[in-house]
């Protein structure tokens, strides 16, 4: 038996099996570093996954920093009020759908869905209620920075009494997360009396409403189509009105909501 061509074919084997041992190594390598790389101008390095059906309770999406930028939730996982990644205002629990927030992690407005019958005297919500009966609201809000909502458009529905339209608000030049902490504040006072002034000034920050509608078109719970100015109290100056009969007019108003003027009312 020749030992030394044996030998020599064993090393040429040791080699070649080496070789492509490298070799897919490196092929490995360049196949995970291209499927790990961007494949397109301005998406980011990681991974990238590709589904035809996803079931989940809820989807945070971040930005690099770990902030919030839109949450996607069902009702017992949806937030509170976030302000800079902080809760405060009231828990969780209550708000299904989806809620944006700005570059400091700050909420800035939503789109929540409900809809539920009445079942052994309860809502899905918690809410009493009475058998037959039922409650439903779509809400779609876009919020002043630092503040409350400004823009809305909603949809609610009392057993039938149902309102549609679109809103403009006012929202005071006050950091909400500080108008919160006052108000906590003021909650704690045991005088009633003096707990409730405090809250009528903290409701009115310089004689200025937290809050006020200026002007809200839609259809109300009367049947009517209706488009209303209001001042910056939030009180109703100017009304147009078609009503459930199809009958037109336009209310004027006074600032304690008395109508001093009516176009095309019947006579």
């Amino acid at each position: 038996m020749d030992t030394t061509r044996i030998e020599r074919d064993l090393r040429m084997l040791k080699l070649y099996a080496g070789a492509m041992t490298l070799v897919v190594g490196v092929l490995s390598l360049a196949a995970f570093t291209r499927s790990s790389a961007p494949t397109q101008v301005g998406e980011i390095q990681g991974t990238k996954a590709k589904f035809d059906v996803i079931d989940v309770e809820r989807i945070n999406v971040l930005e690099p920093d770990g902030k919030y930028r839109l949450i996607l939730s069902n009702r017992p996982r949806s937030i509170g009020p976030i302000y800079k990644m902080k809760p405060f205002g009231y828990e969780g629990g209550g708000r299904p759908g989806m809620i944006w927030f700005n570059d400091e992690g700050t909420e800035n407005g939503g789109f929540t869905f409900t809809g539920s019958s009445c079942t052994a005297g309860k809502l899905v919500d918690g809410r009493n209620c009475r058998e037959g009966e039922y409650r439903a609201s779509t809400h779609m809000s876009f919020d002043q920075f630092n503040q409350d909502q400004v823009v809305n458009l909603d949809y609610t529905d009392n057993n039938g009494r149902r309102l549609m339209g679109f809103s403009i608000n006012d929202a005071a030049n006050v950091d909400i997360y500080d108008a919160v902490k006052v108000r906590d504040t003021i909650l704690k006072i045991a005088d009633t009396a003096v707990r409730n002034a405090e809250m009528r000034k903290w409701a009115a920050p310089g004689g200025v409403p937290l809050s006020a509608q200026r002007l809200f078109v839609g259809r109300d719970q009367s049947r009517s189509a209706v488009l209303n100015l209001s001042d910056p109290s939030g009180k109703p100056r100017l009304r147009l009105v078609v009503d459930s009969l199809g009958a037109a007019r336009i209310e004027f108003l006074d600032a304690a909501g008395k109508v001093t003027n009516t176009v095309g009312a019947s006579k």
